[in-house]
């Protein structure tokens, strides 16, 4: 593993492309200014209680390693991955907050990356150690909402 393929990394990237689309298209209103912060602190929120729930399960938060434990409770009974769902969300809210709409089409960009990335890799081995539980919760929850 690469230190800069790492989701944050991703992330930076992405919003660093959001701010500089400012200087082809920008507009806002102060709703959006706030709705924007809304979306960063809840996407901070999401990943605080997703890591403060892996760590509890004794398992990693790096991508690319082997999962000690399959977490499928808390936020991870609304989403398998609720740290990239939170990477997503915050994505957008910066795009608003910066008034870079633009910076909104890049939040799906985003997402293929990292599920192209890191989430398929990730689910492979979630199955490989997990092959009974895995398949049962990766049918009752969805990979993002």
């Amino acid at each position: 593993m690469k230190w800069f393929d790492l989701p944050p990394i991703w992330l930076l990237a992405f919003a660093i492309a959001a701010w500089f689309s400012r200087t082809i298209l920008s507009f806002g209103t102060g709703l959006t200014w706030g709705l924007g912060t809304a979306m960063v602190g809840a996407g901070l929120i999401l990943m605080a209680a997703a890591i403060v729930q892996m760590r509890r399960h004794k398992t990693t938060v790096v991508p690319h390693r082997d999962p000690d434990a399959l977490v499928s409770t808390g936020v991870f009974g609304l989403s398998r991955n609720p740290i990239y769902l939170a990477d997503a969300v915050i994505l957008a809210g910066l795009s608003l907050r910066w008034d870079a709409p633009l910076g909104l089409l890049l939040v799906p960009a985003f997402v293929r990356v990292i599920q192209t990335r890191f989430i398929h890799a990730e689910e492979a081995r979630l199955l490989a150690h997990f092959p009974d539980a895995f398949p049962q919760y990766a049918r009752k929850t969805r990979r993002w909402l």
